[in-house]
């Protein structure tokens, strides 16, 4: 490894081998070539004189790439795409005249742009799909199992660790919703020529509109869509852009949500993220243990959030039918934001697969609080009794005062029944109100709403693509 320049993070710790191969300048460039061959071979089924030998050449060397013959051609013309036509046409001199025949350079570089945000959004799919698969378990194993819940982080009525397990879920759900919609959309650029009027190729096949129009849909096929834009610039849309970045940050704001909730759990030490044997959580602390894949999961996530700025300027700033100021921006915004995302997914997907439960401490502090929000049922009770409603809640209200001093200013135990039972205002004793301090009657619907969501929405998500499930996350460091 190198260590006298600059190294991205998301390569050295973060993003993974196959997300770092969909952006790699090797990627790139084999798809180029895959490109002009389907643009050589379509052009040759439309009529025009291109001979199969022609296209064997240009097949026989598609992955066999001269890199430093490309890299010396563009120090002279400052050119990449020219660079590689020249390049190909060195190892194909057959075929030489005509690769790259009526296109323009956003044919090569725009559609792979395109084909590879699409393979992107497809790996992106499979983590996303995986940590699913694993928040459901999690979420099914602990659906019954009462926590306190919070709003305003103040304790509020309970809810139960796998309902709190279904939020997360729902959200990721959603961004699903949006990646698939958007990979179901993807249209290729085609081959549009300068100024997206395709004149040029009108010009080759002697003014026959039809088969310009057959050149776009035949080139798609072969790339894997069914279709391209019906109308472009020499570019296709920035909007495309915008849209995916939207959808990557929607994930990392999700996968942000997550982690802010197992950071305050790990605190309560009620859940922890997990934490292997000879982990350090801190240099000067040894007892610590810090939640340091949440926060990297938190750090992430906040800098995909903000670099959707980047894609939405670039596509509104666009001048006309095209300028270039895109290129240097998309080169950086667009490839960091799937492998931030990508290394979120893996962080994710190892959080959940090893969080750590503690039902013990759920409970204690659960029971601290919970004769708090029992009291309106023990009301109800003595109401029933031949109680007086409005002086029975002036009671419950002077007692709760008192029971919460108790824990705040002298550090007792909430004692809150205790106080009740001796009140003579309330018919029931110590040992009935204790009895009616079971979690589980207080957390309404919650097991029954996890149940439903996972069966009715879930469940058929993961069975539709279960051929993509049981992926294990690895993390770097």
């Amino acid at each position: 490894m190198s260590t006298d320049k600059y190294q991205s993070p998301l390569s050295e710790r973060y993003a993974s081998r196959e997300m770092q191969y969909i952006f790699s300048p090797d990627k790139k460039f084999r798809t180029w070539r895959k490109l002009w061959i389907a643009l050589a071979e379509t052009e040759k089924e439309l009529g025009l004189p291109i001979t199969q030998e022609q296209i064997d050449e240009l097949k026989a060397y598609q992955d066999d790439i001269n890199y430093e013959v490309a890299k010396a051609r563009e120090k002279e013309v400052r050119h990449d795409v020219m660079s590689h036509v020249y390049a190909y046409g060195v190892q194909c001199p057959k075929a030489k005249g005509i690769i790259h025949l009526g296109a323009t350079s956003c044919y090569v570089g725009d559609n792979t742009d395109i084909i590879v945000m699409a393979e992107g959004l497809k790996l992106i799919k499979k983590k996303l799909l995986n940590v699913m698969n694993e928040l459901t378990a999690f979420a099914m194993e602990y659906r019954d199992l009462p926590t306190l819940a919070f709003t305003h982080f103040q304790p509020a009525q309970p809810t139960t660790v796998g309902k709190r397990a279904s939020l997360w879920l729902l959200e990721l759900s959603m961004d699903l919703e949006d990646l698939e919609h958007a990979l179901g959309n993807m249209k290729l650029l085609g081959s549009k020529g300068t100024t997206g009027t395709q004149a040029s190729f009108l010009e080759l096949f002697d003014g026959d509109h039809e088969k310009i129009k057959s050149l776009d849909k035949k080139i798609a096929e072969k790339m894997g869509f069914e279709n391209c834009f019906p109308v472009s610039g020499q570019t296709y849309s920035r909007k495309l852009d915008t849209r995916i970045v939207n959808i990557l940050a929607g994930i990392a704001a999700s996968a942000h949500k997550f982690s802010n909730d197992i950071r305050l759990l790990q605190h309560l030490k009620e859940i922890e993220e997990p934490f292997e044997k000879t982990q350090i959580g801190s240099s000067a602390m040894a007892y610590k243990r810090n939640p340091m894949r949440s926060e990297r999961i938190a750090s992430l996530s906040r800098y995909v959030m903000a670099d959707v700025m980047n894609p939405a300027v670039t596509s509104a700033t666009q001048w006309f039918e095209r300028t270039l100021d895109d290129s240097a921006n998309k080169r950086l915004s667009v490839p960091e934001a799937f492998l931030a995302v990508d290394g979120i997914l893996d962080l994710y997907l190892n959080v959940v697969d090893g969080l750590v439960v503690y039902p013990k401490v759920i409970e204690k502090h659960l029971m601290a609080e919970l004769p708090f929000m029992a009291t309106e049922n023990i009301m109800m009770d003595a109401v029933k009794a031949g109680g007086d409603r409005q002086e029975l809640h002036e009671k419950i209200r002077t007692l709760s005062m008192e029971a919460g001093r108790n824990v705040k200013e002298k550090g007792m135990d909430n004692n809150l029944l205790e106080l009740i039972a001796a009140d003579p205002a309330f018919p029931m004793g110590l040992e009935e109100l204790r009895e009616s301090m079971d979690p589980k009657l207080y957390t309404g619907r919650a097991k029954e709403q996890v149940e439903e969501f996972i069966e009715g929405e879930i469940s058929p998500i993961l069975e539709k693509n279960k051929d993509l499930l049981g992926l294990k996350s690895q993390i770097n460091v």
